[in-house]
């Protein structure tokens, strides 16, 4: 990947994870981005550097893990993402490559406290689901994983109005396109672990 490109996938995913109305799967990479404004950026050997390391694959997937890990992609730049983005990349990488793992693990976590209406209950404010979430108990790809699974996540866009819930929300919407989801094979993983708990 040349320099300009990582410069403009950058902008693209910081845009899909920033931007309610862009889709990096619908739009890909934006094209109205122009040679000349990103010559005249002074990071540009960020991106020069960068499009050295990685390959076309490894620097969206560098983005994308790197975007996600924070509640405000906005102040995401660059420099930044050069100097501290490869710990959160290879922490993402390995929670992706042991997404079965990882996900197995913390509904029997979860469940082996609580029964399945008890964590998705939002009658009260926050669910315990969330809560998990928040305390670090539960990753965002687990939350991804059982939105896809059950479809919580626009029951609580109705019924929880208030910024947390809307920045996690988003998060997991925005994330979602970017993880290759075997519905079935995780529905029977939760199938075992919630008849385990019970």
């Amino acid at each position: 990947m040349m320099p300009f490109d990582a410069y403009r996938c950058y902008i693209s995913l910081k845009s899909h994870f920033t931007k309610e109305s862009y889709d990096y799967h619908k739009v890909g990479v934006l094209t109205r981005v122009k040679k000349e404004t990103f010559y005249k950026r002074k990071d540009r050997f960020w991106f020069e550097k960068f499009s050295r390391q990685k390959n076309d694959k490894e620097v969206v997937d560098f983005f994308v893990s790197n975007f996600v890990s924070t509640t405000d992609p906005s102040r995401m730049y660059i420099g930044e993402l050069v100097k501290n983005g490869e710990e959160r990349y290879i922490d993402w990488k390995r929670r992706t490559q042991s997404l079965s793992y990882m996900f197995k693990e913390e509904s029997e976590s979860l469940f082996k406290e609580h029964k399945m209406d008890e964590v998705f209950d939002c009658s009260k404010g926050h669910p315990i689901i969330l809560k998990r979430f928040l305390g670090g108990n539960i990753s965002l790809e687990t939350l991804v994983i059982y939105d896809r699974i059950l479809g919580y996540g626009k029951d609580f866009d109705k019924k929880l109005k208030d910024p947390v819930w809307e920045t996690v929300s988003k998060r997991v919407r925005k994330y979602t396109p970017f993880l290759n989801i075997d519905v079935f094979h995780y529905k029977k993983i939760l199938k075992e672990v919630v008849i385990r708990g019970t």
